[in-house]
């Protein structure tokens, strides 16, 4: 089996969602998320190693904490993703490239115009990760009072990734033949407007840009409620898991793929990866030496805060010492807290144990040797739990090292993961089809 199929990895580099106390960690670079040099030193690290992709993702406004946790936390400074993914291009040759652009907060020809750009700068590398947004604050700086409904946000996502293929297709293939000797720039015959009026969107067209290296960038998603998975058995060509457990995992895997026939979509033409923090140590007691070292970094202001973001309801007058209570339904992420739930009440954990839990990272961890992660790894693939992992590391750039030094090696001597690229698109890396052209299916 690990012959026949091998991991994809992409790989992390963005601090929220992730451990709050990663730029503390010694030896750390506090500012590896806002520092362009460290960033390329990170993207051509990853392609040395021969990742499938970078991955940085994005939010709309500081995140929604008391000051007292957000004074601590490295989320309140970011680049803008489509500033520095072109970027990034530039510097490196392989490695895809995926960002973040919320369809709550974005206009459908703003993305395809942008991410049709970075394809064609990259030379087809270009992903977009398709997201509703899920902090309210954002809505407070585009000009709205509260948040869009959760099943308001995924309509209009359904409908925005429509649009936006729709505008990627403006052009057939062969639409520019750029005669100097005729004078004829582009053939008007191959070029479609795709004059759109839906339930939540108006747009005319066509995009002004020519057709994608790629056809389409790879589209990225990463909910996890009902409507999440819908969306992703429906658009999405590669899926950022938040499974903690084989058997979450499995079934998730199971559910989205499984939806995919009814929708007239190959099942193989969806990746999912879950999100890994990955622990390397010389030894098993060395690894978990370096995570509870980490761990033991994480302030209680910022774990408690870090709790209430993930469970989209003010967790700071709960009872520390007591299981956690029932909640309401929240308007924000509620896979999150779907998750989070199932945790406490399988373990019993306290509110403070759950703090500190998730001001660390309550997802996915691997931790030991080289060879003890990737027999875990294995594991995952052969028993169709994933199709690869998105890591993140526990810091920069010591955990980065530790994966691409020790663990990268080990997975290729396996026969789990390339030693070198196949192709030259993100596509490529992934194993997915160019789609056609829905209105020039022949060029």
């Amino acid at each position: 089996m690990a012959q026949e199929r091998r991991l994809h990895l992409g790989a992390f580099m963005r601090p929220v969602g992730i451990h709050t106390a990663w730029w503390r960690y010694p030896g750390a670079y506090p500012d590896a998320n806002f520092n362009f040099e460290h960033l390329a030193h990170f993207a051509r690290r990853l392609e040395a190693a021969k990742f499938d992709a970078f991955f940085m993702a994005d939010h709309l406004a500081v995140m929604n904490m008391p000051m007292a946790a957000l004074r601590r936390s490295a989320t309140v400074t970011s680049f803008d993703p489509l500033t520095l993914l072109p970027a990034l291009a530039v510097l490196t040759e392989r490695i895809g490239l995926i960002a973040t652009a919320s369809t709550t907060y974005n206009e459908p020809y703003h993305v395809a115009r942008k991410f049709a750009s970075l394809d064609h700068i990259s030379k087809g590398r270009a992903g977009w990760n398709l997201v509703t947004s899920h902090n309210p604050d954002e809505a407070l700086n585009f000009g709205r009072d509260e948040h869009l409904g959760h099943a308001t946000r995924y309509t209009r996502a359904r409908e925005f990734f429509d649009v936006v293929t729709g505008l990627w297709d403006s052009f057939a293939d062969d639409a520019f033949p750029m005669d100097q000797k005729s004078g004829v720039f582009f053939d008007p015959a191959k070029m479609h407007v795709l004059d759109h009026h839906g339930e939540n969107l108006k747009v005319k067209g066509p995009l002004n840009v020519a057709r994608p290296v790629q056809g389409w960038p790879v589209i990225v998603q990463a909910g996890a409620s009902e409507a999440g998975r819908q969306i992703a058995a429906e658009t999405a060509e590669m899926v950022f898991g938040s499974a903690s457990t084989l058997e979450a995992a499995q079934a998730f895997y199971t559910d989205v793929k499984g939806r995919m026939p009814a929708v007239g979509r190959d099942p193989d033409h969806l990746k999912i990866l879950p999100a890994c923090v990955v622990v390397l140590g010389a030894t098993e007691a060395d690894a978990k030496a370096k995570k509870e070292r980490l761990d033991d970094l994480v302030h209680p202001d910022s774990g408690l805060a870090n709790l209430s973001v993930r469970l989209g309801v003010d967790a700071s007058g709960f009872d520390l010492d007591a299981p956690l209570p029932d909640l309401p339904e929240t308007n924000a992420s509620k896979s999150n807290q779907a998750q989070i739930v199932a945790y406490a009440r399988r373990t019993g954990a306290t509110v403070r144990e759950l703090a500190r839990k998730v001001g660390g990272y309550g997802g996915l961890h691997i931790v030991g040797t080289s060879a003890q992660v990737a027999d875990r790894m294995q594991e995952w693939l052969e028993t169709r739990a994933c199709d690869g992992f998105n890591l993140m590391f526990h810091t920069v750039p010591e955990g980065l090292d530790d994966v691409v030094d020790g663990l990268v090696p080990e997975l290729q001597r396996r026969g789990l993961f390339r030693t070198e690229y196949e192709g030259a698109t993100l596509r490529d890396h992934l194993g997915l089809p160019r789609p056609s052209n829905r209105f020039f299916p022949l060029g």
